[in-house]
């Protein structure tokens, strides 16, 4: 049986602070707990048995905030972070007027970027 448990709570601000640590300051908007209007969806597991976490969050620059993907960033016990690459999960955010075509296509790119993460942590099954 897996300790990996979902964690429905707001973003773990560790992702943030590792992310930073390793790329340097204002590099991981995405990542940022203080931030009131996260785009979502989004998903995140952690374990308690060892402290550590995984996230799929949408990702966007300061530049392009419409152009995003998904990323999956897993903290293992021990600090740093590491980025695991799902695939392709690029999508382009809705904006006001867009159809209902945007949205699929996010929530397509979500339940990829989702499927790798739980293949990550629980294997396939």
């Amino acid at each position: 049986m897996s300790d990996w448990r979902r964690y429905d709570s707001h973003l773990i601000p560790a992702f943030h602070e590792r992310f930073e640590q390793r790329w340097g300051a204002g590099t991981a908007p995405f990542l940022d707990p203080e931030a009131h209007e996260q785009p979502l969806p989004r998903a995140q597991w952690i374990n308690p048995a060892t402290g550590a976490a995984l996230a799929v969050v949408p990702v966007w620059t300061a530049d392009e905030r419409q152009q995003r993907s998904f990323g999956v960033f897993y903290l293992p016990p021990a600090g740093d972070i590491w980025v695991l690459r799902p695939g392709f999960t690029g999508y382009l955010e809705p904006s006001d007027g867009d159809t209902e075509h945007l949205v699929t296509l996010r929530n397509d790119a979500f339940r990829k970027a989702v499927g790798h993460a739980k293949e990550f942590l629980f294997g396939t099954q």
